[in-house]
């Protein structure tokens, strides 16, 4: 029965999130600090995915939502004619500065994931480690990656899971500061039921794996000064939290560390459970 107001009329559904002001609050997370910090260190998850996407050189190939380049410069190194996009023009910098260092030819575009400057079926795979899965509007994203891409061709993602340490991650901040209603976790990429939802129509075949990468510090004090100084979110984060605050989520992401750290010594050695995703385009 449809829900009805006491003089007959149909009620007002719920406003949505207001997903223009939340994708403003996330450019502007991921422009703060320098995520190229951070983003070095997983060098190998873009190596990894390039090569269970089973690139071959001559591919022409975009990385959405690239950050500093790590799937453009892997993609790169194996023939492919790459186009790195991101909407953070400090990152596509850095992924400049590091493909110009190992003398690789890339393109550099400012572009939304959700709204892709490129003509249907324009490559022959498309890739994003750690990024499309942070868009306000997760369908919308998904719908942009299976156009841009031709029939046959392979879409390659690397997305955190709930489960794992950056999922966690995510989820403590989240304790503290909660996100808006109805706003989808970016961690449900990370999970096969959401990928069968955002491709499956799209797509012949969706194979993953699960893979851990490792974050490897002096501590996990370290770890943190880190994060916090250099990881837009995590810089955000502490940033709207008074000194109480602070402290509180500090004690929390030590916590977690703990948690996952299997060092046995002062240092921090924790595995971070992600999917890695080879979408093959219908």
């Amino acid at each position: 029965m449809n829900a009805t107001t006491l003089a007959g009329r149909p009620a007002a559904a719920a406003p949505g999130p207001d997903l223009v002001a939340l994708k403003a609050r996330q450019q502007s997370a991921w422009s703060s600090g320098d995520y190229a910090v951070i983003g070095t260190t997983l060098q190998v998850v873009g190596e990894q995915l390039c090569e269970a996407a089973d690139l071959r050189s001559g591919w022409s190939v975009l990385d959405v939502a690239a950050g500093n380049g790590n799937a453009s410069l892997a993609a790169a190194r194996r023939g492919c004619e790459v186009v790195s996009t991101d909407y953070v023009p400090a990152l596509l910098e850095r992924g400049r500065e590091r493909a110009q260092a190992d003398r690789l030819a890339i393109e550099f575009r400012q572009a939304d994931a959700e709204a892709l400057p490129f003509a249907d079926a324009s490559f022959d795979a498309v890739l994003s480690t750690f990024g499309v899965m942070f868009t306000p509007d997760q369908d919308k994203a998904a719908a942009e990656m299976l156009r841009v891409c031709r029939p046959g061709g392979r879409i390659g993602l690397a997305n955190w899971t709930p489960e794992g340490f950056i999922g966690q991650l995510f989820r403590t901040m989240a304790g503290h500061l909660p996100p808006p209603p109805g706003v989808r976790s970016p961690a449900q990429w990370g999970t096969e039921a959401r990928l069968g939802e955002l491709f499956g129509a799209g797509a012949s075949d969706i194979a993953v794996s699960r893979r851990h990468f490792v974050f490897r510090y002096r501590s996990p004090e370290h770890w943190l000064d880190i994060f916090r100084t250099w990881y837009g979110p995590t810089l955000k984060a502490f940033a709207a939290l008074d000194g109480t605050g602070q402290a509180a989520l500090t004690s929390d992401l030590l916590a977690l560390a703990d948690r996952f750290n299997r060092s046995g010594d002062p240092t921090m050695v924790v595995p971070s459970e992600y999917l890695e995703i080879v979408v093959t385009r219908r």
